[in-house]
């Protein structure tokens, strides 16, 4: 991998762990304003879904665009989760300062839990995935 697509990477991977965090604030935001519970429950399903989309976007670039081979594509795509999950757990942590029961330390501990509790299965997704589109490009 020379410097160009090293650099390419990780910007992508920067870039898509900011979209975790913004679409998950942007339809909690949604889902507190719904009308009725059901209505919010769909908005929150709506954000799976909307994440799972840029997740499998990120899969078809790694594979498509940068021909990364499987374990690198699902590092690449693993950072990127992590990028994202460290991101809202920051955002969680700003929000409990302002909460009326006062800001808990242990959310810290957040921080560190999210990037891996995430990127651990996104690791393990992507390189299933990643395995099993390098088995098709033989086949073609």
């Amino acid at each position: 991998m020379n410097h160009a697509d090293r650099q390419r990477w990780l910007g992508t991977a920067i870039l898509v762990g900011v979209v975790y965090p913004v679409v998950g604030v942007m339809f909690a935001q949604l889902s507190g304003a719904a009308g009725s519970a059901r209505i919010g429950f769909i908005w929150r399903l709506s954000a799976f879904l909307v994440s799972g989309l840029v997740f499998g976007a990120h899969i078809a670039y790694e594979h498509l665009r940068l021909r990364s081979p499987a374990r690198l594509l699902a590092w690449h795509t693993a950072a990127a989760v992590a990028i994202g999950g460290f991101l809202l757990a920051l955002v969680a942590n700003i929000h409990d300062l302002g909460s009326s029961a006062g800001y808990r330390p242990r959310m810290l501990i957040a921080l560190a839990a999210w990037p891996l509790l995430t990127a651990v299965p996104a690791y393990i997704v992507a390189l299933l995935l990643a395995a099993g589109l390098g088995m098709k490009r033989l086949r073609v």
